[in-house]
């Protein structure tokens, strides 16, 4: 995993090792509702009072993890099916450090950029900046569970990447000098970038490959797909590390894949890592 030995805080290489040693066949497509068959499609995006754009993500079906010939895939990515049985509002970027600084009144950012994502934010952060925009507005965000960012990553589609299943850093902010798949090197930025930079997929979410990786509300089991329930699963009840998705800035690309898993304890800080916001209808 050359991708992350590089890591700047040693207690995000101690989990992704422990993820490691942890050691812990595609059925039918998915189905995904159409945004025209939503009941209200009038309201299918949503910008809260600190500008906030959410996107409405349809219920529906799909197969979360990964086949077994997927280049990079690892043993705790089984594949197995997953319905959503309700719509969500999704961020349509990864919150930014202006944001985090109108809500929280600080920005514990490393690499500043005021459209940067924010980043040095633990689990626990992240939790609290729901808690206090839930306050603010009256309404709930939270975080979004591993089965509902997977599902809104995808965007419909089954393969590594949702554009495809080739990915070079002129799609994605990622290391451009190990590419995936058949395409060829590229940039190498050496940080984060400013949000939406790069092209949305099909629910019109943006950065969910690279970028930050981002924390959702689930504790990680790498046994937990084996026994996962088919619908709207939150992870095992209890555990010592929290999931985050995505890749980012500094991961080779098969460490962004939408079926790769990683985790670390909700105190770890990283400026890899920041988080993106479900807001509840």
């Amino acid at each position: 995993m050359a991708g992350r030995i590089g890591f700047t805080l040693e207690a995000t290489v101690i989990a992704t090792l422990v993820m490691l040693v942890s050691g812990c066949s595609p059925a039918e497509g998915p189905r995904i509702v159409p945004k025209e068959e939503l009941t209200n499609p009038s309201k299918t995006t949503f910008t809260n009072s600190i500008a906030m754009k959410f996107v409405l993500i349809p219920a529906g079906e799909f197969q979360m993890g990964s086949p077994a010939d997927e280049e990079g895939r690892e043993d705790w990515e089984q594949q197995h099916r997953v319905r959503i049985t309700q719509p969500f509002y999704l961020g349509a970027h990864e919150v930014t450090q202006e944001q985090y600084q109108r809500v929280m009144g600080n920005n514990p950012s490393n690499l500043k950029g005021t459209n940067f994502p924010v980043e040095q934010v633990s689990r626990n952060d992240a939790q609290d900046f729901c808690q206090k925009l839930s306050r603010k507005e009256g309404k709930l965000y939270r975080l979004p569970t591993e089965a509902e960012w997977e599902f809104a990553c995808r965007g419909g589609t089954t393969t590594p990447f949702w554009w495809g299943t080739s990915a070079s850093s002129a799609q994605a902010n990622f290391n451009g000098n190990a590419p995936y798949g058949d395409a060829e090197q590229g940039k190498y930025l050496d940080r984060p970038t400013s949000i939406g930079s790069y092209p949305p997929n099909a629910f019109g979410l943006y950065d969910t490959h690279g970028n930050v990786s981002e924390w959702c509300s689930d504790w990680y089991d790498c046994n937990y797909y084996a026994n996962s329930p088919t619908e709207d699963p939150v992870g095992p009840g209890a555990g010592s590390g929290r999931v985050f998705r995505g890749g980012s800035w500094f991961d080779d690309p098969q460490y962004c894949r939408a079926g790769y898993r990683c985790f670390g304890r909700p105190s770890d800080r990283s400026s890899l890592v920041g988080f993106r916001v479900l807001l509840e209808q």
